[in-house]
């Protein structure tokens, strides 16, 4: 006889599909050694901070100006254009230029003496003269074409203004028996001129280098029209004219 197989249940069989086998549990890691910290270092301790000494500031010297120069163009220059009524600042007049002429006809032929008007004039103005020579012969004063008869310099721009400062409060106050210099030295055409009767009024000449004493011409050129507004020019400016 055939041997039955014995059926299982049905319920067994689910039991059986549905039985898994328990996931196999994660060994545990092992840990890493990890390197000691390092003992904390101990802050600094700030140390106060030392505040740098303030150094006052030394006043900042302001640049040379001529002094004459600035009051021209800031008390003449309106005070012109008031009383004349120019339009324009440009039509008011100025100075161009100062020449100042010493005779040394004497000193035709002494070297030595033509030295000494050099150093004159060189010491008053700052700049070195030119000589002057002949340009005819003149029998009645035994003058020579081409002698030596004086030495001039012409002053512009900076130097002309320092030795008209130099001239109006310095070297005019100690002419002796000074007066004022006069209103008549006008040429017509808006120049003016001056006599200097001694080299020795300007303290720039020493008198152990002067052996004699000597003259001198200033001419102001000026770019004046008239001689009425050169004269308002000049006394605007301070040169002391003596009423006439």
């Amino acid at each position: 006889m055939a041997t039955r197989k014995k059926e299982t249940a049905p319920s067994e069989k689910k039991k059986t599909a549905t039985k898994r086998t328990a996931p196999a549990a994660p060994t545990p890691r092992r840990k890493s050694a990890r390197p000691a910290a390092p003992p904390e270092a101990e802050a600094p301790v700030a140390e106060p901070e030392v505040q740098p000494e303030v150094v006052p500031e030394e006043p900042r010297e302001e640049p040379y100006f001529p002094r004459l120069l600035k009051r021209y163009q800031q008390e003449v220059v309106p005070y012109l254009m008031q009383k004349f009524g120019y339009k324009n600042v440009m039509q008011v007049p100025r100075i161009e230029c100062v020449a100042i002429n010493m005779g040394i006809g004497d000193a035709a032929r002494d070297d030595k003496l033509q030295q000494e008007a050099v150093y004159t004039l060189s010491a008053i103005t700052g700049q070195r003269p030119v000589l002057r020579r002949a340009r005819r012969s003149i029998a009645g004063f035994k003058i020579r074409r081409g002698m030596v008869v004086g030495c001039s310099v012409t002053l512009r721009k900076w130097r002309m203004w320092e030795f008209l400062d130099r001239l109006i409060h310095v070297a005019l106050p100690r002419v002796r028996d000074f007066r004022g210099i006069s209103p008549h030295g006008f040429d017509g055409r808006g120049n003016y001129t001056l006599g200097i009767r001694e080299q020795l009024v300007f303290p720039e000449v020493d008198y152990a280098k002067v052996s004699k004493v000597r003259g001198m011409n200033v001419t102001i050129v000026t770019t004046a029209r008239t001689d009425a507004e050169a004269y308002e020019l000049l006394r605007a400016l301070g040169f002391p004219f003596r009423e006439s």
